[in-house]
């Protein structure tokens, strides 16, 4: 049982998979993700500029709930920080199936509607100036006993598109 440890670690990191360390995890519910409670990890990145509020909000399994008004399970409001994918953890209720939704205000306004302003979802769906919004199908994301760990790439207006600026 000793070497199945290390041999089981050792093939989690070299995967790509592995989590951001614990004391990078961001949010009131990082103790969530350093514990190994059920919670989503999420590594978000593709900032056009580092500043603002990052906005990380959780929809449970119900389709004609998601992304409607007040039907958050959860969310979470952190500083942008000056560098680097800003690892936010949150907290699930249970292990099910969710979705996140990830709102990069840029000014730090709160103001709906600012062009400048980016987001993205969990699964990166492709997004367009006619299809702003994806499905829950796209969008969820199944959470076991512990932490999953997920990316998402911001996308911003450009123009007559939508899409990411860049890389961290």
């Amino acid at each position: 049982m000793s070497r199945f440890v290390p041999v089981v670690a050792a093939l989690f990191l070299s995967s790509g998979l592995a989590a951001a360390p614990a004391a990078a995890a961001l949010g009131p519910d990082a103790p969530a993700c350093s514990e190994g409670r059920p919670s989503v990890l999420v590594s978000v990145n593709g900032f056009k500029v580092r500043s603002g509020r990052l906005r990380v909000q959780l929809y449970g399994n119900d389709p004609g709930s998601f992304l409607a008004k007040g039907a958050k399970l959860k969310r979470i409001d952190v500083a942008v920080t000056p560098s680097g994918p800003m690892n936010v953890c949150v907290a699930v209720p249970r292990p099910g199936t969710y979705a996140i939704a990830v709102r990069h205000d840029v000014n730090g306004d709160n103001s709906r509607g600012d062009w400048s302003d980016g987001g993205g979802f969990s699964n990166n769906p492709s997004l367009s100036l006619f299809h702003l919004k994806p499905s829950l199908r796209q969008a969820a994301i199944n959470v076991g006993g512990g932490v999953k760990a997920i990316s998402v790439t911001l996308l911003y207006r450009r123009g007559l598109s939508i899409g990411p600026v860049g890389r961290d």
